[in-house]
């Protein structure tokens, strides 16, 4: 449709509707999405398009479709700090059952989820609008749903505006859901100047004057019609406010009112505020607002915009303050509603009583980037709160933005509140605030500071005598003594730790104290992964999510670190998934860092680039998950031959020089030291390697190991530590063949090929050279020439012919595999079982392909390749 539908006073549609022009294949798709979802593949439809250009009508023309589904329709509000998961409540509202249950009874996000999802069924249309507000919790919500629609008979529809930059939470969203195999994506576009003169026929309009003042847009064009004046100004808000002004004095001042309540208007509370019913009367004939059930809501969402903002500052202050009493007198339970309006009208108390229990809601749901929001706002009014209160706002915020990656946030609220609890003298809450403080550090990399923040904190708390703070203050002082190497004592404060969790109950703390005596151990060379389990069950078991979370990186950490690809894929998976179902994007993303480091090391380079832009692209994150992405890009740009090394490696360097922590600097500066040899430079390489070694005491041995190889290779002559684990011991006492056999067994190819390269033999050589050349090790591969040159070999290799070419659509060899497939009509699935990869790592090329060639979904990519590929 181009201009909504007309709608009566009871909210259906009329008989009227003006004609369906350039909308007909959009609604065919939509159709027979809806079609495919009836019978058990269930779909998530991503519409997009500019304001005004008529998502909501194709929507309610859908509708119509006497196909009996049950319909139920949510929206994201844009008008103040969103409530958590507001479209999940209104959904709860309609589907009744055990989803309204959950959410009357204060369920935790994953019920709530996995409520929602067991009531989509037979068949389902669930429509989620304007999710360019969406607040975190319910992009996860879409995120959790379109991984589980596959099997159901639902069709969910999220609509969102394209025609602004979208924020980074929506673009991260967008493109984790296009990868799904159940999402469909539809763009509406402007009405072309041919459809413009259909609906200016009769009008007074010329269709080209009408044309350029609307650009096609069917809200702007429907608009200026309805006007009936061809001199009417060219902005279609003066249009709405010039329909405004016509009204009477009531309906005026009710309009108003409605505008500042936001996308869907209580009937009941506007009539609280004073219209007779003449004047809702009077604005429903106008077609300003539209009747909708028990609701109202303005026609779109440009004309309560265009009436909020033309509202004078002094009657929007009051009539925030009238629709705050009201809202309070009917016992509104949305303290983030009330949190706005008590802002806009300036009430201090009441922001201090509703923000932070808008928060507290958020950060229960996992809208942390909301609950941060909130807590922002309450401080704002908190300079003359008490001490005690400041420091409890300054504490959670801290919390919420370390789970943001909003480092210097939170390490300046952190301060905040510590500043606050010395002022009160409440000795308890300052050893507390100074251990999380450490922790903050920590994340920031600053070891020492946060070291020594962690000792304070023991030192402050001690002599109160045993108490859950103090139980606290042991974990984080042993994790920072295991980050600093010194694992006897980091141990030995774990179980410290441990004893008083048990005492207390607190088996949140009991998780991280276990967690840091399994890295300890690690560390040693003992085992470690009971204990490491069992931090990870206790803290699923108390759902603990922040230490559920770090159990998984942890486990995934260590056990890539030892070469266990097999069971670090596990982990990897089960908590990728974990951590973005309860919307802790810090740990998720640190996890699809250790997933690419993975890639890497496994020879999978195009999966671990495609990984590592992914997550150099996404907006907040700690300083060593950007060091860890350019360290894996610019040793795979080395290894490729590829432009741009140095770029990555010196920002890598300059970034590790900052840190406190040992691996940062031995694996950055080994990444540097085999970029420089693979170019020729010995000396330089050689300057790298021995740089490493000066702090490779404090690292486990498979770092030392490393370190003593590249010392060897290129021939320092600093001594070399040999209580290392094989497969370097192998290579360092001269055995090359069982070394390279280690590699191979592990997985690990390219280091299978250095190791035989570092025997200068013409077997191990030509071996050396087919494993660089199959995995594009161009620069790696010309050194094994090399050396074949100076044995004085009979025959050389040449080398794969073409594989420098360039791809006609810049495209990796990989991609351009599973474009072909694309291309041929093979789901992920299929694709993943021809190739000998995973549906995930499917997913992301996939979603590589249609950033590359520019197109929205895998239908558009298949008709590129069948265009540009054929021939």
């Amino acid at each position: 449709m181009v201009t909504d539908l007309t709608v009566d006073s009871g909210g259906q549609l009329s008989d009227f509707a003006p004609p369906l022009l350039e909308r007909e294949p959009p609604l065919a798709a939509l159709r027979q999405y809806a079609i495919e979802a009836a019978q058990g593949a269930g779909r998530l439809v991503l519409l997009a398009g500019e304001a005004g250009v008529g998502k909501s009508t194709l929507l309610e023309m859908l509708r119509r479709d006497p196909e009996g589904a049950r319909w139920s329709w949510s929206a994201c509000d844009g008008l103040f700090v969103p409530r958590p998961l507001g479209p999940l409540f209104d959904l709860a509202d309609q589907l009744g059952g055990d989803l309204r249950q959950r959410c009357a009874t204060g369920g935790d996000r994953e019920d709530l989820f996995r409520a929602l999802a067991g009531q989509l069924d037979a068949p389902d249309v669930v429509v989620i609008e304007d999710i360019h507000w969406a607040d975190e919790a319910t992009l996860d919500l879409l995120r959790f749903l379109s991984r589980r629609l596959r099997t159901t008979s639902a069709l969910v529809i999220a609509t969102y505006r394209d025609d602004e930059a979208a924020g980074e939470a929506l673009r991260q969203a967008l493109g984790d859901l296009a990868a799904q195999p159940s999402t469909r994506r539809i763009r509406l576009s402007p009405l072309s100047l041919d459809s413009v003169r259909v609906l200016a026929e009769d009008s007074g309009f010329t269709a080209d004057r009408l044309f350029e003042l609307t650009g096609g847009n069917p809200f702007y064009v429907a608009e200026l019609l309805q006007a009936g004046e061809t001199g009417v100004p060219m902005s279609a808000r003066d249009v709405v406010l010039a329909r405004a002004a016509r009204l009477g004095d009531h309906a005026r001042a009710s309009l108003d009112v409605a505008a500042l309540i936001g996308v869907k208007v209580d009937v009941s509370l506007l009539a609280t505020l004073g219209p007779d019913p003449a004047a809702l009367d009077e604005l429903l004939a106008s077609g300003l607002l539209v009747a909708d059930g028990r609701w109202l809501r303005f026609r779109h969402e440009i004309a309560r915009l265009a009436v909020a903002q033309a509202i004078p500052a002094h009657r929007a202050h009051a009539i925030h303050r009238q629709l705050l009493t009201a809202l309070r007198a009917h016992d509104c339970p949305d303290e983030a509603r009330l949190a706005f309006h008590a802002e806009e009208s300036g009430d201090e108390k009441a922001v201090l009583r509703y923000a932070p229990a808008a928060a507290r809601r958020a950060a229960r749901l996992g809208s942390h980037h909301e609950a941060a929001a909130q807590f922002e706002r309450a401080l704002r009014f908190a300079d003359r709160a008490d001490l005690a209160v400041r420091g409890e706002l300054c504490e959670e915020l801290a919390d919420e933005a370390t789970l943001l990656g909003r480092l210097a946030m939170a390490e300046d609220s952190a301060e905040r509140a510590l500043s606050s609890w010395r002022e009160t003298g409440d000795r308890l809450r300052e050893g507390s605030a100074l251990a999380r403080l450490s922790r903050i550090r920590s994340s920031r990399c600053r070891g020492l500071e946060a070291a020594a923040a962690a000792r304070a904190s023991v030192s402050v708390l001690e002599p109160l005598g045993p108490s859950v703070e103090l139980a606290g203050a042991y974990a984080t002082l042993a994790n920072q003594r295991m980050l600093q190497a010194d694992y006897d004592t980091a141990t030995a404060l774990a179980r410290r730790a441990q004893q008083l969790a048990v005492q207390f109950g607190v088996t949140d703390v009991l998780s991280d104290a276990l967690n840091t005596e399994a890295g300890s151990a690690s560390g040693r060379g003992l085992e470690w992964t009971p204990l490491m389990r069992r931090a990870l069950y206790t803290a699923l078991a108390g759902r603990h999510q922040k230490q559920a979370a770090r159990a998984y990186v942890n486990l995934c950490v260590i056990a890539v670190e030892q070469w266990r690809f097999t069971e670090a894929e596990h982990y990897l998976a089960e908590g990728i998934e974990y951590c973005d179902d309860h919307g802790l994007a810090t740990y998720a993303i640190r996890l699809r860092g250790e997933l690419a480091n993975l890639f890497e090391r496994t020879g999978r380079w195009d999966e671990a680039v495609t990984t590592t832009h992914e997550l150099l692209h996404h907006g907040e994150q700690s300083p060593v998950n950007v060091l860890c992405g350019l360290v894996r890009l610019g040793v795979i740009r080395a290894r490729r031959g590829e432009a741009a090394v140095w770029e990555c490696l010196d920002e890598a360097a300059a970034i590790a020089e900052d840190q406190d922590e040992p691996p940062f600097h031995v694996f950055t500066r080994l990444a540097r030291a085999e970029a420089h040899w693979l170019a020729g430079d010995l000396l330089a390489a050689r300057t790298e390697a021995e740089s490493a070694a000066r702090t490779a005491g404090a690292c486990v041995a498979w770092h030392r190991g490393a370190v003593a190889v590249w010392l060897r290779r290129t021939g320092s002559e600093q001594p070399i530590d040999t209580a290392v684990a094989a497969p370097h011991l192998d290579l360092l006492s001269g055995d090359v063949s069982r070394a390279a056999a280690t590699w191979t067994r592990l997985g690990c190819p390219y280091e299978a090929g250095l190791a035989l390269l570092d025997s200068g033999q013409d077997k191990h050589l030509r071996q050396a050279f087919t494993l660089f050349t199959g995995l594009g090790a161009g620069a790696a591969a010309a050194l094994a020439r090399r050396a074949l040159r100076r044995l004085g070999a009979r025959t050389i290799p040449a080398g794969p012919r073409g594989t420098t070419r360039s791809h006609p659509l810049g495209l990796t060899r990989r991609e351009h595999e599973v474009l072909v497939l694309i291309a041929e009509g093979h789901t992920n699935a299929r694709i993943g079982g021809r190739l000998c990869i995973s549906a995930k790592t499917v997913d992301h090329h996939v979603s590589a392909i249609l950033a590359k060639l520019g197109v929205p979904d895998r239908a558009a990519a298949g008709q590129v390749a069948r265009r540009d590929l054929t021939g």
